[in-house]
């Protein structure tokens, strides 16, 4: 985004619930204000001020390695305070509800929720019931959208723009609220996306969305500039989506032989974690085309960059009342 138009617009969101409804224009914003975060983590005090006073609490209803220990780290280096909720560990156990327990927490005088959970919506239904700012950290099947933000940025980084680019979207779609969200995301920013992978793993309505759909990943590669490649979650799968692990290997997954074939500069991408030899060989995850680390490195600048924000709207929102 130019630098003319950045001064003319004013971020006033107080929420990220998802990206479907968020315009060019308010993700380029955020890809450009995470890139300002970036030398936070370079400098020998890895600390800055943004959010001194505040407190984030991560309301995690799902496991989760990379997002939640992003948002806690991304929080402290923005000198906020915060607090890890487990579900194990709190009263949801007996009984609680999402709303009594998060309007518990925010009776201790909290700013910002991340939340993550297995029910779709459940970010939009909190964000109604409180008064704190409400990110979504992956709601049931819907929307991951800061996974999304972290994916444009790295292949803006990679490529410099997403316009024109064809972007492989390979496996799990079904079950993918990673999917969901770089599918509103890279539409947005110019990209065409193709979705592959077999019919029983393709969502219900696929032809609603603005998406090419191909179930063989050998009939496209050679086209694509860009390929994430999706886990399969067998954690959610009711019944088996295909015969075998080692078929779904042999017509999906991401091999050393497949990348002859493809661009010598195919950007090689994917969420975590990796089923390695299933999704994707661990010649290729760890090849010269991969930028997986790069991705989990990218995710906490632009989660500095979303923490920032949203206070900024809350502040933006509190000056109309």
């Amino acid at each position: 985004m130019a630098k003319q138009n950045q001064e003319k617009f004013r971020w006033d969101r107080k929420h990220l619930l998802g990206l479907k409804d968020m315009s060019r224009q308010e993700i380029e914003f955020i890809l450009d204000t995470a890139r300002g975060f970036e030398q936070i983590s370079t400098r020998s005090i890895k600390k800055a001020p943004t959010l001194r006073g505040k407190v984030v609490v991560n309301l995690f209803f799902e496991d989760s390695t990379r997002t939640r220990n992003s948002f806690t780290l991304a929080a402290r280096r923005l000198s906020a305070d915060v607090v890890e909720f487990t579900k194990k560990s709190s009263s949801v156990s007996k009984g609680e509800t999402l709303i009594d327990t998060a309007r518990n927490l925010e009776a201790m005088g909290i700013d910002i929720v991340v939340i993550r959970h297995n029910a779709g919506g459940a970010a939009k239904l909190l964000s109604r019931h409180i008064d704190a700012c409400v990110i979504n950290a992956g709601d049931g099947f819907d929307e991951h959208p800061t996974q999304a933000l972290l994916d444009v940025y790295t292949i803006r980084e990679v490529k410099g723009t997403l316009e024109g680019l064809k972007i492989g979207i390979v496996g799990d779609i079904a079950h993918s609220r990673v999917a969901r969200s770089n599918i509103w995301a890279m539409t947005k920013l110019g990209a065409e996306i193709i979705l592959v992978g077999p019919p029983t793993l393709m969502p219900a309505q696929v032809s609603r969305l603005p998406v090419r759909v191909s179930y063989s990943l050998d009939a496209v590669l050679e086209e694509l500039d860009v390929i994430n490649m999706l886990r399969i979650q067998f954690e959610r799968l009711g019944s088996n989506p295909f015969p075998s692990v080692r078929e779904y290997s042999h017509f999906f997954g991401l091999t050393v032989d497949r990348m002859k074939r493809a661009k010598p500069d195919l950007t090689v991408m994917h969420p975590g974690p990796i089923n390695r030899g299933l999704e994707i060989e661990s010649e290729v995850a760890d090849g010269k085309n991969s930028v997986i680390l790069r991705q989990v490195a990218n995710g906490l600048a632009i989660r500095m960059a979303v923490l920032f924000l949203v206070n900024q709207g809350a502040t933006e929102q509190a000056k109309k009342v």
